[in-house]
């Protein structure tokens, strides 16, 4: 639940903030990763050495990581628990869900090719211009469910069957004035057009293009590398689905690089996970 000013109601940090999202790597960023790609599976608490043992093997320094778990936990994302001299660290219920969603986002996006019918789901909503805070929350919750904004008070997607998920977010932030409307587009404009307006695709695709020289040929030498190559190629891939709305083919300018952005990490992903876990588990994770 939220508050007026678009934060939870709690006085945690959003998690739909797009600068979180989108934000370059840090070692926050990388244990949100270490976080959801190697604690979340094991569903049990961790030393603190491991963490700082695993970051490690991506550049994070010591000192980095023990802050980064600090404030992670001041977030309410995870908790301590003292053992003699040791500490070890557990995810939150709330952080759980919130990986767990992470998750399933991450590991879908590019798997499938969507289709359209050609409608479009369509939101025109404003908010107060002194209400800043909520104005940002809705704009953030709209993208993260896939919406693009054509022009200022307007969001728009192709796939219509994101508007239950439209009617939550409206429901919960509550702008002044909200409109949602499904149909074809009759404008002066393409369709393709209307989806450039609505998304900025070129720089989407210089993203992925970025991601594919990194990552398409890439090769470790051990299981260490190949932890290490994981971890990176998921903080990396982690950003896109807050980023790429899944347009259909028809919205998108021809031999998308997206799609083959989503091979490499799939297949990487996949070729990697093995040695990862053997190099995660000498580890302690």
């Amino acid at each position: 639940m939220s508050t007026a000013d678009g934060s939870s109601a709690e006085g945690r940090p959003d998690p739909f903030s797009r600068r979180r999202e989108v934000a370059a790597t840090s070692a926050r960023s990388l244990l949100m990763t270490v976080l959801g790609e190697l604690v979340l599976p094991g569903d049990g608490p961790v030393w603190t050495q491991s963490v700082v043992d695993v970051l490690g093997l991506v550049g994070v320094e010591e000192k980095s990581a023990r802050q980064a778990l600090a404030r992670t936990a001041a977030d309410g994302l995870l908790v301590s628990e003292r053992v003699g001299r040791r500490v070890r660290w557990d995810l939150t219920d709330w952080s759980r869900r919130l990986l767990t969603e992470g998750a399933a986002r991450i590991y879908a996006h590019g798997r499938a090719r969507t289709r359209w019918d050609g409608r479009w789901l369509v939101v025109v909503a404003s908010v107060p211009e002194q209400q800043r805070a909520r104005r940002h929350r809705l704009r953030t919750r709209l993208a993260w469910a896939g919406l693009g904004s054509p022009a200022a008070g307007m969001w728009v997607s192709p796939d219509t069957g994101r508007l239950d998920e439209v009617r939550e977010v409206l429901t919960e932030i509550g702008p002044a004035d909200a409109h949602v409307i499904t149909g074809e587009y009759h404008g002066e404009l393409s369709a393709a057009d209307l989806a450039t307006r609505a998304w900025d695709l070129a720089d989407l695709a210089a993203r992925y293009e970025e991601f594919v020289a990194r990552f398409a040929e890439l090769d470790p030498a051990d299981d260490t590398g190949t932890l290490a190559a994981q971890i990176r190629l998921v903080d990396a891939w982690r950003r896109f689905p807050f980023l790429d709305p899944g347009l259909p083919d028809a919205l998108l300018p021809g031999a998308w690089v997206g799609h083959r952005a989503a091979e490499v990490f799939h297949g990487r992903h996949d070729a990697w996970a093995e040695g990862a876990r053997r190099a995660a588990g000498a580890l302690g994770l």
